[in-house]
């Protein structure tokens, strides 16, 4: 954030409010460049898209909670979190203790990501000035994306969608603002949700 040239006080904020680095990584280029604020936002917006299928995948888990858990769970749920709770419990709690255990192993998986991830951003932020360029942390941050990727891509549709939205974001790469995420978003929603109407259409025929 600070070798783009948002300014020590700008990155700091970001870094203790925004729990989003994936969003981080698509935006601050988008600022950089005086980019519209709808571009920036709808960016943000698809990037994070994929939050919208973990909340209808945990809903079962946290329905029973106040309003207020909720959205303080939504927040401190990040890729790794969610990756690491499914694997763990792979069907929501339906007795009292089951559903206790759960969620403070959400909130404690959570805390502690949130923790490391908004420290060592705070600690990067204050020591930019003396982290040099060439480094490649940008690089790094792509693989850091990669990794977490290979581990949701869980299944043969989850592999179309990647590699639809990999094609056509190479493919549209020359369209300005970074746009070519954007396409590459609704490339893969359309098809996924194509070859799963195709698929359901398919299973209800041979029933």
């Amino acid at each position: 954030m600070v070798k783009s040239g948002m300014g020590f006080t700008a990155s700091l904020a970001m870094a203790l409010m925004v729990f989003a680095g994936s969003s981080q990584l698509a935006a601050i280029p988008l600022l950089m460049a005086g980019a519209p604020i709808w571009v920036i936002l709808a960016t943000a917006f698809c990037v994070n898209l994929r939050f919208v299928v973990f909340s209808a995948h945990m809903r079962p888990y946290v329905m029973h909670l106040p309003l207020w858990q909720r959205l303080v769970t939504g927040y401190f749920t990040a890729d790794l979190t969610y990756v690491l709770f499914v694997k763990k419990f792979a069907h929501h709690g339906t007795s009292e203790e089951e559903r206790t255990a759960q969620m403070a192993y959400l909130a404690g998986n959570g805390s502690v990501n949130w923790a490391s991830w908004t420290l060592c951003s705070v600690i990067g932020v204050v020591l930019a000035n003396f982290i040099p360029t060439e480094w490649g942390l940008g690089f790094a941050g792509v693989l850091a994306l990669i990794g977490m990727l290979c581990s949701l891509a869980s299944s043969r549709l989850r592999w179309v969608s990647a590699a639809v939205a990999g094609t056509a974001a190479v493919a549209a790469f020359a369209l300005p603002l970074k746009l070519n995420i954007l396409v590459a978003i609704g490339s893969a929603v359309v098809v996924c949700l194509a070859l799963e109407h195709v698929r359901a259409k398919t299973v209800s025929e041979l029933r």
